[in-house]
């Protein structure tokens, strides 16, 4: 592939990727003093961020771990929050499938709700690409969200004590997914699985270790995917 269009995808997965660093870096301070507070050290806090690089699955890990629980409910959970991301992996394997595999790993590493948004909004809303120039544009994306994770998660660990609680930095979350989902609901399947999502999670937010979470999914895919033959047999 010529060095031109593997780097304008680079340089344009780096333009998608750079709002999100207005919620990461919060998303990433919170973390920090929620860790620090916690009794983590910095070590143990770089740790977590560098090798698990999962929000979500970081912030469930640190409240069991501090309601101590068992490890191996702690490891269940974590993975079951994780569990999104294999619906990514499934979803990105048809545009990126073809890569090769020390560029699958890297994105396998790197692969978060962010990264995936930016590329399935890429690939969903933009002129076709070919699998190496929408690799490289998710390359772009993680380059841009990556590294703002892991160096706001030191920063809240060490200046945790002198962030302003009025500043509310759990803000982040709910608008890092309003911003992943509201461009993606331009269809009835999508609309509907987004619904039923809500509804389901709202109902049951009542359940342990976030269970929740795995049936408002499942269901959603089942409504979209239902949703989307029913609109085909129609047509």
């Amino acid at each position: 592939m010529q060095q031109a269009p593997r780097r304008k995808a680079f340089l344009l997965g780096l333009r998608d990727g750079a709002p999100f660093v207005l919620v990461v870096v919060p998303f990433g301070l919170l973390f920090g003093v929620a860790a620090r507070e916690a009794g983590w050290n910095l070590a143990q806090i770089l740790g977590m961020s560098v090798f698990v690089i999962a929000g979500a699955s970081q912030f469930t890990a640190l409240q069991l771990l501090s309601d101590q629980a068992p490890l191996v409910i702690v490891i269940v959970t974590a993975l079951a929050v994780n569990l999104r991301l294999a619906m990514y992996s499934a979803s990105l394997a048809p545009l990126i499938g073809a890569a090769p595999f020390w560029q699958r790993a890297l994105i396998g590493y790197a692969l978060t709700d962010q990264t995936y948004g930016t590329t399935i909004t890429n690939a969903t809303l933009r002129p076709p690409m070919s699998a190496q120039e929408r690799v490289w544009h998710f390359f772009g994306s993680a380059a841009a969200i990556c590294p703002p994770w892991y160096v706001s998660s030191i920063a809240g660990a060490l200046i945790g004590s002198a962030i302003p609680p009025a500043l509310a930095l759990d803000f982040a979350v709910p608008i890092t997914f309003i911003a992943l989902v509201a461009p993606m609901l331009r269809s009835p399947p999508h609309v509907a699985a987004a619904f039923v999502s809500v509804a389901v999670s709202l109902a049951l937010a009542w359940m342990p270790y976030n269970l929740w979470l795995l049936i408002a999914a499942v269901l959603a895919m089942l409504t979209g995917a239902g949703v989307e033959l029913l609109l085909e047999r129609r047509r």
